[in-house]
């Protein structure tokens, strides 16, 4: 893939030598402009984790960076796992914020400018949520595997005492089928009572 990326590249540049783009010099170096244009889901440089701060002056300028108060502060542990001077927010959900506050992006509930948990993309609203729960998660859990357990016994009971309601043969019209099942037609068929008296 990076192959034909260089190759349309080269080529895209040799056609630029021909034509004028908007009135704009042509050439190789006029490419440059067009092709260098970054993502817009990228974050800017100067708001990527930086190092691990060390010292109190390079927490105070990280939590500038990142609009926390300092004694909100607090980065992730250097544990090798790249964070660096991110904040570890608070797990809440998008779903747990204010839904009838002024949001700037009112779909995932954050403003302009405010510092994105880590896990952003696992705290949305349509994904994860962390906002309290009416009644307690232990009795949730309880109600959940007592009705299944509950089922699981009936179905087991069923099955080891089986209980069929009664039922009576089948009834056909015409004598019971008596000249479609293969009956003589010459003789009279025998009478078939499908009731009784007592």
């Amino acid at each position: 893939m990076a192959a034909f990326r260089a190759g349309l590249v080269a080529a895209l540049a040799r056609s630029a030598d021909r034509v004028s783009i908007a009135g704009q010099r042509s050439g190789p170096g006029s490419l440059v402009a067009y092709t260098s244009v970054r993502a817009a889901h990228d974050l800017p440089r100067h708001l990527m984790p930086g190092p691990y701060p060390k010292t109190e002056e390079e927490r105070a300028a990280a939590a500038k960076k990142y609009n926390i108060p300092l004694e909100d502060y607090k980065p992730y542990p250097d544990d090798g796992m790249g964070y660096g001077d991110y904040p570890m927010l608070p797990k809440k959900s998008q779903e747990e914020r204010n839904p009838y506050y002024q949001w700037d992006h009112s779909d995932f509930r954050v403003n302009w400018g405010e510092t994105l948990h880590w896990d952003f993309d696992m705290y949305l609203r349509h994904r994860l949520d962390t906002s309290p729960t009416v009644v307690p998660f232990n009795w949730i859990v309880k109600v959940f595997f007592g009705f299944f357990g509950l089922m699981f016994l009936g179905f087991y009971l069923g099955e080891k005492f089986p209980s069929y309601a009664p039922v009576a043969p089948k009834q056909y019209p015409f004598n019971n089928l008596y000249l479609e099942r293969g009956g003589d037609p010459s003789k009279a068929p025998p009478e078939v009572k499908n009731y009784g008296f007592k």
